[in-house]
């Protein structure tokens, strides 16, 4: 097997990139350089005759001819290999791998008018973007390059300078300060793209930076707090049982038991009775019972 044949068989082991239906154009590109490297591109875009071999061929002859059979056979296989079912059933009857590719491109692709359409709409979609909230400027940046990169592909030229001004229009406020950085020491008419991104990027790197440090800070406040609620919730301080316990003397919540009027070890100085403090006392003419019992002690 020789070098040639190697880089066939090696190539169709690579996956083919799949035509649906949609964005033709890209699909076109990458299927011919797919099909450049698999050696097979030459059977689509000639079509070759094989001859027939003579009587007494060579081995060299016999060689050459097995080799561009294959490789029509291949052409075509691979073109199989490289669109969904729905577009298979409409290439399906035809014979080679020219016709195939030949009527694709007059199916999909269109004329100057049709495709002239296309970028119509294209940059349209383009005009219309704006950068979403959560979105990274990465994000944003790849989809805008993406639709002019579509453009491109339908032969229609679009710099970067025009990419980059519709960045500098629709990004958030939040940006302001980056983007007149870039206003007064660039030449707004050369800067390259990659700079733009670069600059954004750096700015929206340090506000996350600064977002995750506030972040920090608040949890370890709150869990500040919550420790402390725990120590309050379970130890033994003034405002953990009075406001859940019952007083066990009184029976009445908001104050502990050692500070109850009606403690049994606590002595009243109006009645000299136990049980309660003289604050709550109930003893009538308390004063002229203890002058009685001073006299009769005299």
């Amino acid at each position: 097997m020789d070098q040639s044949e190697n880089s066939v068989n090696s190539a169709l082991n690579m996956v083919a990139p799949i035509f649906d239906g949609e964005n033709y154009e890209v699909w076109a590109v990458r299927m011919q350089a797919f099909m450049e490297g698999a050696d097979l591109w030459e059977a689509v875009e000639e079509d070759y005759d094989v001859p027939p071999l003579p009587v007494n061929p060579t081995t060299n002859q016999l060689k050459n001819h097995k080799e561009k059979v294959m490789r029509k056979a291949k052409a075509k296989s691979c073109m199989f290999a490289a669109v969904s079912p729905s577009i298979m059933i409409k290439i399906m009857k035809l014979q080679s791998a020219k016709g195939m590719w030949e009527f694709l491109k007059k199916e999909y692709e269109g004329d100057e008018k049709i495709r002239g359409l296309k970028v119509l709409n294209l940059l349209r979609e383009f005009e219309r973007q704006k950068m979403k909230e959560n979105e990274s400027v990465k994000d944003y940046i790849d989809r805008l390059v993406d639709i002019i990169n579509k453009v491109r592909i339908l032969g229609t030229e679009v710099d970067d300078v025009k990419i980059v001004q519709k960045i500098l229009v629709s990004i958030p406020e939040k940006f302001e300060a980056t983007v007149a950085s870039l206003e007064n020491t660039k030449d707004m008419a050369k800067i390259k793209l990659s700079e733009v991104l670069c600059a954004l990027q750096a700015q929206e790197q340090r506000r996350f930076m600064r977002k995750e440090e506030s972040m920090r800070k608040d949890e370890s406040v709150e869990g500040a707090l919550i420790a402390n609620a725990k120590i309050n919730s379970t130890g033994n301080e003034k405002f953990g049982e009075q406001s859940i316990e019952s007083c066990k003397h009184c029976g009445k919540k908001g104050h502990p038991h050692w500070r109850c009027w009606k403690r049994p070890d606590v002595k009243c100085r109006k009645c000299n009775k136990m049980g309660h403090v003289e604050k709550i006392c109930k003893e009538k003419n308390t004063e002229n019972v203890e002058i009685e019992a001073n006299k009769a002690e005299e």
